[in-house]
């Protein structure tokens, strides 16, 4: 369906985020605990996207070709949607209930059935059938485990993390690994059961224990008066274990300097209440519980530690109702596997560990989620509204997977893809920056609700839903700031796509699509005489007056607060940027070798990551892509999959060549050939993850020889310091004044950094 410019109304979102899409609801599954039930569904999404004309539409209105080449249309889409919900088990009625008042199509629900695992999944099968009219299709807890943790490792880059109790940052988050496998997985339930998993089909269980989160509760209750796993955990965390535990300084007076231990070891658990003569108990309910969860987390810590290094495993992630995101348990458990294992194991935990079952049940028999056709990024706009009360009012808690039509992989150039991180600021642990840049998000949202509505001059519901999405941000940047943590790890490129996603949420596919437009047809009047005045100067001279060009170019940004307020007055154009550029040498400056290089021996095969539309694509880029293609170069421009920002956009990308090749013969020839070709990189935000990759570009790619990153959310922000198998040039202009003085420059300063894998 395809709708040409403005719809004149267009329908308020839901405010109900809770169960969101559920009218859309296509399967069901569900993983019942003793405490807590989630439950995943799978649904459609309709959105509208932007695209520029196509081929295919239609001559009306005596416009000629050459006109509609730049036109835009909206187009409808649906998109797959997973959605996991958590709750606890006593309310499971009340959630059955409005799961079952909010469906249609009552009528097709018959026959089917509902994906089930837990302890519960037997205990309540007949409640779920009488409720929703589904059968009950019962799924192996530990393989649905299992399934779930293999999903959610190869979709969400930072889902593990090591937790570092008092740390900076206290939750150091993993990068996306493309190598899984092998692994430990240690679910602490009622009892405790050990996996080895080598592969998605290939896994085992090796061990386990008997001391467990059962345990604990158990012996919790006849110590102390807690009726609940909660509230003894909540106990745990006000007590002092010094007041039960016999400490290695107890016995020995300080350290143990023999065997190596410290004198705050325990040296026996629950041994201070050993009978005392003449001694009064001065030690409460809390001291107990702190003791007890002591005691049973370091049983499992020394046990999986013994079960890793015996079957040679690094990698031991942690999962289970026992573990809550306690910062306690987590933190007790970390110390004693580093402890036992010398540092030689590394213990993580799961950012959503508590779903891995309901995942694992819903991913059984289901093609939509088949991992060579998809690939599934979080959604933050509708993942974490733990403050969503449903009528009970009781707090919901909820995650949110948006499927990716194609599978995404990592970049083949890049040197080492485990250890590759694809931001060069970690907000979690730097507090002034993190400080900063939620503040300056908060600041700019404005500019956002601002071209938002304008970019939906017709639209009466405009200006109500550009509020509701300032809202929700502001939200998030709240959270952010007491919660740095709260979404993965915190960098600016996880902002950004926060602001996207919600921007899309709210039906504004391109909020900057005018603006884009009209800068395009702005800087292709000047092409031709740009390209006359390369074309004036000498091979070398040339080359140093390109690169010149892409950094003043890079300078028209519309996510710069400063550049902005420049371009707003009207009088700042491509000549007054390239004035703006310092002298050298620059604050990362490696023309001189580029040229010389550059001059000398041509590459065969380059790939350009692209930045901004206007003066940046049309008077920076395509100049450089000209000259790439004069000296016999195959080029690859690589551009975004979906808008963010002023960014260009793959199908932008397509209708501005089209217009370059008309100016520019060699352009034109590069088209027709294929030695000049476009491509999509799957991302939706102005950073580039190149763990994240479109698969056909990324085969592409194995045959590239030099590697283009411009602009700072490609250069700056993410990749100033990744490295290639191939050559590298990273080109950009800094428009933001925090952060030049931050890499120890000013404002506008330049990044041209050049580096050869064969100096």
């Amino acid at each position: 369906m395809e709708e040409k410019g403005n719809p004149n109304s267009i329908k308020l979102p839901d405010t109900l985020e809770v169960f969101r899409n559920l009218k859309n609801a296509k399967q069901f599954a569900i993983d019942i605990g003793g405490s807590l039930t989630k439950i995943a569904y799978y649904s459609t999404v309709s959105f509208r996207r932007v695209y520029y004309a196509t081929d295919n539409i239609d001559m009306k209105n005596g416009e000629n070709q050459d006109d509609k080449l730049d036109k835009f249309i909206y187009t409808y889409s649906e998109q797959a949607r997973l959605h996991f919900v958590k709750f606890e088990t006593k309310y499971i009625e009340n959630c059955l209930d409005f799961i079952s008042e909010n469906l249609v199509n009552i009528d097709e629900r018959k026959g089917k059935s509902i994906k089930a695992t837990g302890g519960g999944a037997y205990k309540y099968s007949k409640l779920i059938q009488d409720k929703l009219g589904l059968e009950v299709d019962k799924e192996d807890e530990l393989t649905c485990l299992i399934t779930g943790c293999n999903f959610l490792l190869k979709n969400i880059s930072d889902e593990a993390f090591v937790y570092n109790r008092n740390g900076s940052p206290e939750y150091e988050f993993q990068t996306a690994d493309p190598h899984v496998f092998p692994y430990m997985l240690v679910n602490i339930g009622s009892g405790v059961s050990i996996l080895k998993v080598e592969s998605d089909n290939c896994y085992e269980r090796i061990g386990g224990t008997a001391t467990g989160g059962g345990t604990f509760w158990g012996l919790g209750t006849l110590l102390t008066k807690a009726k609940s796993f909660d509230e003894l955990l909540d106990l745990a965390d006000k007590g002092d274990h010094r007041k039960a535990d016999m400490l290695v300084k107890d016995i020995y007076g300080g350290d143990y300097k023999t065997l190596g231990m410290h004198s705050d070891l325990i040296a026996s658990s629950f041994g201070k209440i050993c009978p005392r003569q003449n001694a009064e108990s001065d030690y409460n309910e809390a001291d107990l519980a702190r003791s007890l969860l002591f005691a049973i987390s370091n049983d499992i810590g020394q046990i999986a530690c013994l079960y890793a290094m015996m079957h040679n495993l690094k990698k031991v992630y942690f999962g289970g109702y026992f573990l809550r995101n306690r910062s306690l348990s987590m933190h007790t458990i970390s110390f004693s596997i580093k402890y036992w294992s010398r540092g030689t194991v590394q213990s993580l935990f799961l950012r959503h560990e508590g779903y891995l079952g309901a995942i694992g049940a819903f991913l059984k028999g289901t093609e939509e989620c088949d991992g060579e056709k998809f690939s599934w990024l979080e959604n933050y706009a509708g993942s974490g509204s733990n403050r969503t009360q449903l009528t009970c009012g009781k707090r919901i808690d909820q995650l949110e997977l948006d499927r990716w039509e194609s599978p995404l992989t990592f970049c083949p150039l890049l040197k080492d893809p485990s250890t590759y991180i694809p931001d060069t600021v970690d907000l979690n642990s730097d507090k002034e920056a993190r400080e900063y840049w939620l503040n300056c998000f908060e600041e700019s949202i404005e500019n956002y609700v601002k071209y938002a509505i304008a970019s939906q001059p017709t639209s009466d519901t405009a200006a109500k839903r550009a509020a509701m999405f300032k809202e929700k941000f502001i939200s998030r940047v709240q959270l952010l700031k007491i919660k740095p943590f709260a979404y993965g790890n915190l960098t600016v490129r996880g902002l950004l796509d926060t602001i996207n996603q919600c921007l899309k949420e709210f039906d504004f596919p391109d909020p900057y699509l005018i603006q884009k437009r009209t800068e395009n047809e702005y800087a292709l009047t000047l092409l031709q005489e740009r390209l006359e005045e390369l074309d004036s100067l000498d091979i070398m001279e040339r080359q140093k007056e390109i690169v010149m060009g892409v950094l003043a170019g890079n300078t028209f940004d519309w996510g710069a607060k400063e550049i902005v307020a420049l371009m707003k007055k009207g009088d700042f154009d491509f000549k007054q940027a390239r004035k703006q550029i310092p002298a050298r040498p620059w604050l990362i400056d490696n023309l001189d070798e580029w040229v010389q290089k550059i001059c000398n021996k041509p590459y065969q095969k380059i790939a350009i990551f692209i930045d901004n539309s206007g003066v940046d694509i049309v008077l920076g880029i395509l100049p450089l892509t000209r000259e790439m293609l004069r000296q016999g170069s195959k080029v690859i421009l690589c551009a975004n999959s979906a808008p963010a920002l002023n960014d260009v956009t793959y199908s932008e990308l397509i209708v501005l060549l089209r217009h370059a090749a008309a100016i520019c013969p060699i352009i034109s020839k590069g088209l027709n050939d294929g030695t000049l070709k476009s491509m999509e990189t799957a991302q939706g935000g102005p950073c580039l993850d190149l763990s994240r990759l479109e698969r056909e570009l990324a085969n592409e790619l194995n045959t590239v020889d030099l590697i283009v990153l411009e602009g700072m959310g490609r250069a700056v922000h993410t990749n100033i310091d990744a490295e290639f198998l191939c050559d590298s040039l990273k080109m950009a202009i800094i428009k933001n004044r925090w952060l030049a003085k931050r890499l120890g420059g000013e404002m506008f300063s330049v990044v041209c950094k050049y580096e050869r894998i064969n100096n």
